[in-house]
């Protein structure tokens, strides 16, 4: 299961968890009301765990793609007709600026990146 998927699950129970602690204090459920504190916290762990290994897969693959030989934003026109160009550009990577990686990496405008010039 991949990363993203897991890091939803977790944070999924957590909600689930949290709604079901406040109708157990409501209850005065002393029982449940520990038993749901303890799978929290346990799950706040997991979810910092998973965070944690979710930005160094991102780490990596930024570092990859910055140490690629060439790199050059892309037109507007490029950018849209993205097929024609990775169709004839090998192994190129296009890095919006809005998505994580983009971030990452700090690029301002849509880039591309590839080990030789196109």
């Amino acid at each position: 299961m991949n990363i993203k998927n897991t890091l939803q699950e977790h944070k999924n129970r957590l909600d689930f968890c949290g709604r079901q602690l406040a109708i157990a204090e409501v209850t005065k459920n002393r029982e449940n009301i520990n038993k749901l504190n303890k799978e929290i916290n346990e799950l706040k762990a997991k979810i910092a765990e998973t965070q944690t290994q979710q930005k160094t897969q991102l780490s990596d693959k930024a570092q990859k793609i910055v140490n690629m030989n060439f790199n050059r934003v892309l037109s507007k026109a490029e950018q849209a007709d993205m097929g024609k160009l990775k169709k004839s550009v090998r192994g190129l990577v296009v890095v919006h600026p809005m998505t994580a990686l983009g971030k990452e990496i700090g690029v301002k405008e849509v880039t591309g990146y590839a080990f030789k010039p196109f």
